[in-house]
């Protein structure tokens, strides 16, 4: 194995972001050379050898048991979604990579009925967080300047991780920009530790690495957060200023890929932005 890999890269992360005295030890103001705890401080919160948990960090085992994650995760206060994150890691870090490139993803018919009777802004994302479909309202609200027909080929499909980065239409769209894509890569990192091994993911990581600065600082927080519901103020070109509630839905048909709905309060000056959105999009 080349380098730590994700688990060791997560590991680090997460133990630089404590100080002794977050965890009860005494910090007698020594110069540290490291940000956060020692390895040896962390190993002995957790109960385990200093040797066996570098050689934990550093890629060289695999086959870490659940009592010794759940004492790391202890001893490194993770929370319920980053601590099903170490699981996923853990568990892929003992299996063998499959070298094969996967097929393109696809919408099922009942999916696509189901994004058919939803009256509001939606959309249909895969793994890799691509657009698979959007009805009339989702693609005037969030990719109004992209060819509508786009997610039909899988060549052709919008990113909507790729659009957030480097799209300047989607930066300048959500008022507070940074938190929407501290939001996206905290879904991104649970993608990852999903599908270790999907080589497309793997692609998308590294462009937004390559163009992206603000990716590449976000990224490197291991940041663990799935985008469930969050409220967004949208500063559209055609409707102005709307604020909707972004909802993720898990799709029973397709658990790898997820329903997007935009919502807004019943009779809000929202509401009849969103209105006024439908009766333009009918008409184009």
């Amino acid at each position: 194995m080349d380098g730590p890999g994700p688990l060791g890269d997560f590991l680090q992360a997460r133990r630089a972001r404590l100080r002794p005295e977050d965890v009860g030890l005494r910090d007698f103001g020594s110069r540290r050379r490291v940000a956060g705890l020692r390895r040896e401080e962390l190993a002995q919160l957790a109960g385990v050898s200093v040797s066996y948990y570098a050689r934990l960090e550093q890629g060289m085992s695999r086959g870490a048991s659940a009592e010794v994650l759940d004492a790391i995760a202890r001893a490194l206060r993770l929370d319920d979604h980053e601590r099903g994150h170490l699981d996923r890691l853990a568990g892929a870090a003992r299996r063998t990579p499959r070298a094969r490139r996967p097929r393109p993803e696809k919408l099922h018919d009942e999916t696509r009925d189901l994004l058919n009777t939803v009256d509001a802004p939606a959309l249909v994302l895969g793994r890799r967080s691509d657009v698979l479909a959007w009805n009339a309202l989702g693609h005037a609200l969030l990719g109004g300047h992209l060819d509508v027909h786009a997610p039909e080929d899988p060549a052709r499909r919008p990113n909507t991780s790729r659009m957030l980065f480097l799209d300047p239409h989607c930066r300048e769209l959500y008022a507070d920009w940074k938190r929407k894509i501290r939001a996206v890569v905290g879904s991104l990192r649970i993608a990852v530790g999903r599908f270790p091994d999907d080589p497309l993911l793997a692609e998308l990581i590294g462009e937004l690495t390559m163009k992206s600065p603000e990716f590449v600082a976000l990224w490197g927080d291991h940041r663990v957060r799935p985008c469930d519901a969050e409220s967004y103020e949208l500063r559209h070109p055609v409707v102005g200023a709307v604020r909707v509630t972004q909802q993720t839905l898990s799709i029973a048909r397709s658990p790898d890929q997820s329903l997007i709905v935009c919502t807004t309060p019943a009779g809000s000056p929202d509401e009849q932005a969103l209105a006024l959105l439908r009766q333009v999009a009918n008409m184009s």
